[in-house]
């Protein structure tokens, strides 16, 4: 699997490049005409808008230079005059016009082009194997989304219309200065915005570096909230707060830190950036004014030229803090379309087939896996499930019991041997269709931050209310439900984290009944329910599991009784095989675990 990293560094040269060109499809969507006839009209009206700016000052020079004839002259000159600064006001208000009905025709797209990039990341995200989401922080992940999707919004706003309208304006403004100034300015103009690039790019090329410690420090800063307020209770069994308080502080003061050395590089930036265009305006004033008093240029060239530069001034500025948008948008998209370029460790094959479900046979012939290449945790493992069979997995912790089910899932991929469902290899077959025909109730269950209806409903989203509650009915949970005074609109909290370990899982296997899968696995699945609930609902699994291939990860082997063949595992090796009665009678691994259970069992009840 490709790795991936928090901190990837800015693209610079080709990279840069290789960045924009993934984000442009989402400027311009191929599928979507009508996003791209908005693009086309916006650019329009920026054209429109800047052609009333630069007409603008012209007026402005008109109305001056028929002032400056007598003072008290009446006539046309006055009437004029009036009529150049009733133009100009009306030039103002058009550009800014122009500029809101632009902005509200392109709103649309830089909405659609951020929702379509959240929605290729987060099912990419979803696409990825298990190992890359045990290895992630999730405050981390969900911040580098954030960041990146917010970034294109920016990012299409400023290369359409900071950007393109400047380079047209610049342009404009040099013509104009050739005919009325003469080469030598616009030269003296062209090298000021050169070094006024050249100093912003520099400086915050320096300041890039800066940026990503900040945002380093800030993804450490989420991800170490996250997990902290996740294993709130854990923090509170072990009176944990002044330690997680310092872990936070430490990294809040690494983030201050980068922030303020962020902030003080951005104040050189702005003081640079200001020397250079006030001793362009310094120049090009003076020039004019000398010019006037040569009798070259009118009163109205002087404020001719000074509103140009003015109004060249604010893009000119814009685009400084657009090259430090657009650079920081750039990191934070990189990190992003690393998410996207992360490889999927499990993939359909080319070829792969829906699986064709024809009773549900399992089979795992001689599979050896492992989690790392220098740690192996299954050796070997064989075993066959015949349709509409019990087969039931016990050891000690560590044994690998629980790596079967993961298995069977696709979650990983084995290193050695097969595994079949109705003798199709499930790595030839799609995963969405091997996953639609497994259903799991899992021995730590977590449920979605909603109603206990919207977690049961899980299991089949299309399903009635009717249904939903007799899911609830099968695993004995309707009756508490009901109970309740929102009934099953009734909101479980974060991970589920307001109901019981019992009522959890009790709404786990509801959703697994509704989900009425062909191949049913139980990992422990009633290890927190106590002994008179868990009888009932062993009651309810029995008559989901009668017509279904059944593997059920036991801990209390009383309820694996019944299995028709149990397989006990230790180190990824199983070292016995047989049905309840006859591994008894073997007196090895599983006769040593049976007297143990039985031994604390009845040293509870005595504690009773």
């Amino acid at each position: 699997m490709q790795s991936f990293h928090d901190a990837a560094g800015p693209p610079a040269g080709k990279a840069d490049f290789a960045t924009l060109r993934r984000f442009l499809p989402y400027l311009w969507p191929r599928s979507q005409p009508s996003l791209r006839a908005r693009v086309a009209a916006s650019l329009v009206l920026v054209l429109v808008a800047k052609g009333i700016n630069l007409i603008m000052p012209f007026a402005y020079k008109g109305a001056i230079d028929a002032m400056s004839g007598p003072a008290g002259q009446a006539g046309e000159a006055a009437l004029l005059a009036i009529a150049l600064v009733g133009a100009y006001a009306a030039a103002r208000f058009g550009g800014v016009l122009f500029d809101n009905i632009r902005n509200a025709i392109f709103e649309r797209v830089g909405q659609e082009a951020a929702q379509q990039l959240a929605l290729d990341v987060f099912a990419h995200i979803h696409c990825l194997s298990l190992r890359f989401h045990l290895e992630r922080r999730t405050g981390s992940l969900t911040r580098i989304v954030e960041r990146g999707t917010k970034s294109i919004d920016i990012m299409l706003y400023f290369i359409l219309f900071n950007i393109f309208p400047t380079i047209f304006e610049l342009t404009a403004v040099c013509v104009i200065f050739w005919i009325k100034l003469g080469p030598a300015m616009v030269a003296a103009v062209l090298g000021f915005v050169a070094a006024y690039i050249l100093y912003t790019q520099k400086v915050t090329d320096w300041r890039a570096k800066l940026r990503r410690d900040m945002v380093t420090s800030d993804n450490k800063v989420s991800a170490r909230a996250v997990d902290s307020l996740l294993n709130y209770e854990t923090v509170k069994y072990f009176n944990a707060e002044p330690h997680e308080n310092r872990n936070y502080r430490t990294a809040l003061k690494r983030y201050t830190d980068a922030a303020v050395k962020n902030e003080v590089s951005l104040s050189w930036l702005n003081i640079g950036q200001s020397l250079i265009t006030n001793v362009m305006m310094a120049g090009a004033m003076g020039f004019t004014v000398w010019g006037w008093s040569q009798g070259r240029f009118t009163v109205g060239d002087v404020v001719l030229v000074n509103t140009l530069l003015a109004q060249l001034f604010r893009p000119l500025d814009m685009l400084g803090m657009v090259y430090r948008e657009i650079k920081q948008g750039l990191i934070d998209m990189e990190a992003m379309f690393g998410l996207i370029d992360t490889d999927a460790e499990i993939k359909d094959a080319p070829d792969a087939v829906p699986l064709a479900i024809r009773g549900g046979h399992v089979r795992f012939d001689n599979v050896d896996f492992a989690y790392e290449s220098r740690r192996q945790i299954l050796h070997g493992v064989s075993f066959d499930v015949p349709p509409g069979a019990k087969l039931a997995i016990v050891g000690h912790s560590g044994a690998g019991k629980s790596t079967l089910s993961r298995i069977l899932y696709r979650f990983y991929d084995i290193s050695g041997g097969s595994v079949t469902i109705d003798g199709q290899d499930i790595r030839a077959v799609t995963q969405e269709s091997l996953r639609r025909a497994i259903g799991i109730v899992p021995q730590d269950t977590v449920l979605f931050n909603d109603s206990i209806g919207y977690n049961i409903a899980y299991g089949r989203p299309d399903a009635t209310q009717a249904e939903i509650e007799a899911a609830a009915r099968g695993a004995q949970i309707h009756d508490f439900v009901a109970s309740l005074p929102d009934g099953y609109a009734t909101q479980v909290g974060e991970r589920g984290l307001k109901l019981s370990g019992g009522e959890k899982q009790r709404v786990a296997i509801a959703r697994t009944i509704l989900k009425n899968p062909a191949i049913l696995i139980l990992d422990e699945a009633t290890s927190a329910l106590d002994s008179a609930t868990e009888a009932g609902i062993q009651d309810a699994l029995g008559t989901v599991a009668a017509s279904r291939t059944t593997l059920v990860i036991a801990h209390r082997l009383s309820t694996i009784t019944d299995a028709d063949e149990i397989l006990v595992l230790s180190a990824g090796r199983i070292v016995e095989r047989g049905r309840h009665d006859a591994l008894l009678a073997r007196g090895g691994a599983y006769a040593e675990m049976w007297a143990l259970q039985q031994a604390e069992e009845e040293q509870a009840i005595a504690a009773e």
